[in-house]
C-alpha cells in the first residue's frame, strides 16, 4: 500500500464527495451542498472535517441507519425575526444551510435574523455558516451541540459536546473574520488526525475516570465513546488555568442548541436509546445574522474591523516569535498555500477511498493510489 500522500484537485475531490452521497441515498443538490461543506474545510487547512469526515461520520452513519439521506426540513415555529426547524435526522449540511440562509433573510428585513434547529446531525465546519453571513455583508454566529466528549470543572464525566461557538465578521482585507473554535481544549476531529497519523496526543488534552491525561490517540477515541474519558474545556482543567471559562460557553452553547428549540442535550446526545441500540444524536444547533447596515455603513464598519486586526497583528511580538495572526489569517493562508495543490491525502485516507469507490461502484477516478 502507498504511503506518499497524494494532492487531489479541490474539483475531483468535491464531485467525488457529491457522488458518495448520491451513492447513498442523498439526493443530487443535497449532495452537493454536503460536499461544498466538506470541501470548504480541506481549503480552509481544516483537515479534521473534510474528506477525512466523509466515510466515519456521514457515509457510514446513513448505512447504519442513523442518519437519514432525504432531509425533511420543517418549520415548527415561525416569528418575523425568528424561527425554530425539526431536521428530522436528515442531512445536517443541508438542515445547516437552510437555516442560516432563513436567518439572513429575515435579518434583510427585520436587522436581525435567528433559526434554531432540534433533531439535526453533525453539520460540518461552524464556520461555513458563519461565512455565509460574512459574504451577505451580516455578523454571521453559530453554535451547535454535540455527543458528551467535555467534563465539567472538577469533574471526570464527559458531560458536554465539544460545542463550538463560532463568530464571522466582514472585513475590509482579503479575508474575513472567522473565529471557528471548539470550547474544548481540542475536538474529536484533531484527535482523529491524531489517530490517523499514528501520533500520541499532548499531555493535558484528555482526562481519564482516575483524573489523569491519556495521550494514546486510538484509545482515547475509544474512551470517549464508552464515557471513561473526558476532553478537558478550554483553558484547562480546574480553576488555575480558567478551563471554567471554557466549561461556561460549552454550557452557553449547549442551552441555546437544545433550550429554544426543545431539542435533546447532554446524554441524551450520546446516539444510543435507553436499551443501548445505536439512534440518531439529535443535535441542536442556532444561527444568528446580524445586518451590519442596521447599525452602521458596511465598508465603515469593515474598515474600523480591518484597523482592529491589522493593530493586533502589528503588536509587539514574544521572543522568538516572528508574528502575531488573527482568527481567519491562517485559514485563508492554508487556501493559498492549497489553491493550486488540492486536498492532501493520506494513506488511511486513500483506503477510504478505494473502498467506497469499491462498494458503490464509481467510475470515472483516477487517482494515482489506485
Amino acid at each position: 500500500m502507498n504511503s506518499q500522500i497524494h494532492w487531489i484537485s479541490f474539483n475531483t475531490m468535491e464531485r467525488f464527495m457529491a457522488d458518495v452521497f448520491k451513492g447513498v441515498g442523498v439526493p443530487e443538490e443535497d449532495a452537493k451542498i454536503c460536499a461544498e461543506v466538506l470541501i470548504t474545510a480541506d481549503k480552509r487547512g481544516i483537515d479534521s472535517h473534510g474528506i477525512g469526515r466523509l466515510k466515519p461520520i456521514y457515509y457510514d452513519r446513513i448505512k447504519a441507519g442513523i442518519q437519514h439521506p432525504v432531509t425533511n426540513f420543517e418549520i415548527v415555529r415561525q416569528w418575523p425575526a425568528t424561527a425554530v426547524v425539526d431536521g428530522h435526522d436528515g442531512m445536517g449540511h443541508v438542515i445547516a444551510k437552510r437555516a442560516m440562509t432563513m436567518a439572513i433573510e429575515k435579518a434583510k428585513t427585520y436587522g436581525l435574523g435567528m433559526v434554531a434547529v432540534r433533531n439535526s446531525t453533525h453539520y460540518g465546519i461552524a464556520g461555513y455558516y458563519a461565512l455565509m453571513a460574512v459574504e451577505a455583508g451580516m455578523i454571521g454566529i453559530t453554535g451547535t451541540n454535540a455527543r458528551p466528549s467535555i467534563a465539567p470543572t472538577f469533574g471526570v464525566e464527559n458531560m458536554l459536546g465539544t460545542n463550538p461557538l463560532t463568530f464571522g465578521m466582514p472585513t475590509d482585507e482579503e479575508f474575513p473574520f472567522v473565529l471557528d473554535c471548539a470550547t474544548s481544549i481540542t475536538q474529536r476531529g484533531k484527535i482523529e488526525v491524531y489517530e490517523r497519523l499514528g501520533k500520541d496526543l499532548p499531555e493535558g488534552w484528555v482526562i481519564g475516570e482516575d483524573g489523569k491525561p491519556k495521550t494514546d490517540s486510538h484509545q482515547v477515541l475509544l474512551d470517549l465513546v464508552k464515557g471513561t474519558a473526558a476532553l478537558a474545556p478550554l483553558g484547562g482543567i480546574g480553576e488555575d488555568l480558567a478551563g471554567f471559562k471554557g466549561y461556561g460557553y460549552a454550557t452557553v452553547v449547549e442551552i441555546l442548541s437544545a433550550a429554544l428549540q426543545g431539542g435533546a442535550f447532554l446524554k441524551g446526545l450520546l446516539g444510543f436509546s435507553p436499551e443501548g441500540k445505536s439512534q440518531p444524536y439529535h443535535l441542536g444547533h442556532f444561527f444568528i445574522a446580524i445586518d451590519v447596515s442596521a447599525f452602521t455603513g458596511l465598508d465603515a464598519f469593515k474598515k474600523t474591523t480591518g484597523e482592529i486586526l491589522r493593530a493586533l497583528r502589528a503588536s509587539k511580538k514574544a521572543a522568538g516569535c516572528e508574528r502575531i495572526y488573527t482568527a481567519g489569517e491562517k485559514e485563508h493562508l492554508a487556501w493559498l498555500e492549497r489553491k493550486d495543490k488540492g486536498v492532501p491525502v493520506n494513506e488511511p485516507l486513500q483506503k477510504d477511498i478505494r473502498q467506497l469507490i469499491k462498494e458503490l461502484k464509481l467510475t470515472g477516478y483516477k487517482f494515482p493510489f489506485l
